[in-house]
């Protein structure tokens, strides 16, 4: 059995789209995994077009984010209007043009995502790769190597494990074995002590304070627990609190939001065991905003002119017990 999957004929295709007189754009959801598979895909484009330029939507703000930056040397650009007019073509990797606002209206000419399809929002683009069975996109992105015999160099190698390491949860999470594999093949490869650098950098000092608030706002029903933090300064410390929240004995679910700018913004991580967490996000706010994910983890972002005329944290508590009364694939809750 082949170690990867071969990819003659879909590589064909997507070497095909690539011209030398053109200059591309890679949009991201900054992410380790959506940085690395960005670095990976630029480095299968180089040499063969004119340009090739990395570019992100979101806020880049977690400190192992920026560390990863700036030690494996990913130049991505804040996306706006004046970057958009000096390209031709458009890649959007680790997403799929329905996830952000500033993604719907690009034409984008490659998609390449590990995220589950949605029936309602289909990918159009001249090469789509969607495989919701691997845990990472950094997967997909290092079997493209391999088939391509690129052999990724330290810099490259580390930020795919790390992606790989990071959508896994270091294989806690749901992955399948090219998952597995990836990660066996990249670790001949990357520098170990780049790889731990990044992984330190975890919080910010200033957060700190984040937790004792957290502490004192701790909702528990059943085996779940709701926090909502009022105004954050990014929403990346929500995603911190669900994750340390979930190590809690006997806890099946987190669910901790906030406010972030103009959005309440609420992150769902589970253990894969009772529920649903995609889905339970999607019943909850689908209706008011945007919502989904996968079995593990999730987030919704609904704007605070849809709950205006509530007090927000009582608005998710109203939700959430609603919720708990529908049966599983009754739609959205009402």
């Amino acid at each position: 059995m082949a170690y990867f999957r071969k990819l003659g004929a879909k590589l064909e295709k997507l070497l095909d789209l690539l011209e030398k007189n053109e200059r591309w754009l890679i949009l991201i959801a900054a992410d380790p995994d959506a940085m690395a598979s960005a670095m990976a895909l630029k480095r299968i484009m180089a040499g063969r077009v004119e340009e090739v330029g990395i570019a992100h939507v979101n806020e880049i703000s977690r400190p192992d984010n920026l560390a990863m930056m700036r030690l494996l040397r990913i130049p991505t650009k804040k996306f706006t209007p004046n970057l958009r007019v000096q390209y031709d073509r458009f890649a959007l990797v680790d997403s799929q043009p329905h996830h952000h606002p500033d993604f719907a209206d690009i034409p984008f000419s490659l998609v390449i995502d590990h995220h589950p399809k949605v029936a309602t929002a289909p990918v159009h683009a001249d090469f789509v790769e969607i495989v919701p069975e691997y845990g990472a996109n950094a997967t997909i992105l290092t079997e493209y190597l391999y088939n391509l015999n690129i052999r990724p160099g330290k810099l490259l190698a580390t930020g795919l494990l790390y992606g790989i390491k990071t959508d896994t949860q270091s294989f806690e999470r749901d992955f399948h074995d090219m998952d597995m594999r990836a990660f066996r093949y990249l670790a001949k490869f990357y520098n170990r002590a780049l790889l731990h650098k990044i992984i330190r950098s975890e919080f910010k000092i200033e957060w700190i304070t984040y937790f004792s608030q957290a502490f004192r706002k701790i909702r528990i029903f059943g085996k779940s627990i709701f926090i909502f933090m009022g105004k954050v300064e990014s929403s990346d410390i929500l995603v911190i609190l669900a994750d340390f929240f979930l190590r809690v004995h006997g806890v099946s679910a987190t669910i901790v939001s906030g406010i972030f700018q103009d959005k309440l913004v609420v992150v769902f991580r589970g253990d894969g065991l009772r529920q649903d967490m995609g889905k339970y996000a999607q019943r909850l706010f689908g209706e008011f905003g945007s919502a989904g994910g996968h079995r593990t983890m999730a987030r919704a972002e609904v704007p605070l002119s849809k709950v205006c005329d509530q007090h927000i944290s009582q608005f998710i508590w109203d939700r959430l017990q609603l919720c708990s009364r529908c049966r599983p694939g009754e739609g959205p809750c009402r």
